[in-house]
């Protein structure tokens, strides 16, 4: 884990996981998803679901947690994109 790479994987994975954090708070906020396409989102959260799939069998821990995050954060904009529209 620390090794050069390693720091970089983990770093990497914390920078796009986290840049989900103000798009779930702004629709959990204003109860509103209308400028959220919901293909873009089905389609990136199944996207990201299928990389912790391949984190796991690699055994790779950055993708895994990066992608195990990214996808309760997607997920919850989908399904906020489901119910406020």
């Amino acid at each position: 884990m620390n090794d050069p790479v390693s720091i970089l994987g983990f770093v990497a994975a914390t920078l796009t996981t986290v840049a989900f954090v103000p798009q779930v708070i702004r629709i959990w906020r204003t109860r509103s998803a209308a400028s959220i396409s919901l293909g873009m989102y089905a389609l990136f959260t199944l996207g990201v679901a299928l990389w912790l799939v391949y984190g796991i069998l690699i055994g790779a821990w950055p993708v895994i947690l990066a992608n195990l995050v990214t996808l309760l954060l997607a997920g919850a904009v989908l399904v906020m994109k489901i119910r406020f529209g």
